[in-house]
């Protein structure tokens, strides 16, 4: 779920925080933008200077610094993308109708699709002042403060999936029923699509996860890539006061984004915050265990059964989106240095949901 790190590495943290120039090859025409501020953004006042964040490999994402206001610029990245990929506009669509809502998301402010503005179609909402944290193991925060902070994960996840659709207006946001199958599809194509070396596990598994699909039992809004660094604590509260990153997000079964989350828990420790073999109690982290009955409490399930499958689906998912990625890079188009490393993690990611596929029953 994150990028290796060793001793010798700057943390995750002084890596992918704050912000810097715009690299050249994202730079805009930040006149015409202006201009669209000045008549898309109510209350826009100049003059406008624009930085880009570190942190993020898929969409390019910038902060624009006014003298009375910052705001966050998402943009789809110029160049060559895969078919439904950087779906900037979908973004923008769920955070419009969650924010009327009270759930923490970012106040949007404008969609464009005009490409001649800047060169590809962007949104602009508002820069949250909060907390982003990068490690999963929390080193800068008390046993108490870190539960806290997963608590609070957990139950902003929880009350995402417990959104009423319909009543937000997100109906039309996603195909209901068969989720896993349509998703191991959708990423077996964008894996086939990027792939640059043949990886025996990723061929087992694009043949065994979809005739092993657990029953889709539920439909909810999911936001795709739910984890720490997705998010803006409140400066000084263990409270989420905006998720991030909905590009992946859609209609689908909750289990999904559940399951990717509880992923922290069993990733490697050489792994960005990954918790296993960790002294989770010494830590205040809550286990597993206790992460699976505080979610079913808030939404109404008994128990989450057939784990084993969901990490296996889970790993198999990241695999194709880290291998997306290092297409990206052959390509041209990925957006952070880092994303680099993500053609390496590929294989070690595969490996992983083979050893989950089977545990859940795949032979051999």
């Amino acid at each position: 779920m994150a990028e290796p790190t060793s001793a010798a590495q700057p943390s995750a943290q002084e890596t992918f925080s704050g912000t810097k120039p715009v690299e050249e090859r994202h730079r805009i025409d930040e006149a015409a933008l202006a201009r669209w501020l000045e008549a898309n953004v109510a209350g826009y006042r100049g003059p406008l200077e624009v930085r880009q964040f570190k942190g993020g490999q898929s969409n390019p994402t910038y902060q624009l610094v006014t003298p009375g206001q910052k705001y966050v610029l998402r943009r789809k990245p110029p160049g060559k993308l895969l078919p439904s990929a950087h779906a900037v506009d979908r973004e923008f669509k769920v955070i419009s109708a969650l924010h009327p809502t009270g759930f923490p998301v970012a106040r949007p402010f404008g969609l464009c699709t005009d490409e001649s503005v800047i060169g590809t179609i962007f949104y602009v909402m508002d820069n949250v002042e909060g907390r982003i944290l990068w490690d999963g193991t929390l080193p800068d925060y008390d046993p108490a403060q870190r539960r806290a902070i997963y608590l609070a994960q957990t139950d902003t996840l929880a009350a995402l999936h417990t959104t009423d659709v319909a009543k937000v207006g997100l109906s039309d946001y996603g195909k209901p029923g068969n989720y896993f199958a349509r998703q191991i599809d959708r990423w077996t194509k964008q894996y086939l699509a990027s792939e640059t070396q043949k990886i025996d596990t990723m061929d087992k598994l694009i043949d065994w996860l979809p005739k092993t699909v657990p029953a889709d039992d539920q439909t909810s809004i999911v936001h795709g890539d739910y984890r720490l660094d997705n998010m803006i604590l409140h400066p000084t509260e263990p409270r989420v006061i905006a998720v991030l990153d909905w590009e992946l997000s859609t209609l689908g079964n909750p289990l999904a984004d559940f399951t990717y989350f509880l992923m922290n828990w069993v990733m490697p420790s050489d792994q960005r915050g990954g918790l296993a073999g960790a002294d989770l109690k010494a830590m205040g982290i809550p286990s597993i265990a206790e992460t699976v009955e505080r979610y079913c409490a808030r939404t109404g399930r008994s128990g989450i059964p057939e784990t084993e499958w969901y990490f296996a689906y889970n790993l198999f998912r990241l695999a194709a989106i880290c291998q997306g990625i290092a297409g990206r890079v052959r390509d041209g188009t990925a957006a952070s240095p880092q994303a680099v490393m993500m053609g390496e993690r590929v294989p070690v990611l595969a490996a992983a949901a083979y050893g989950f596929a089977q545990k859940a029953g795949l032979a051999g």
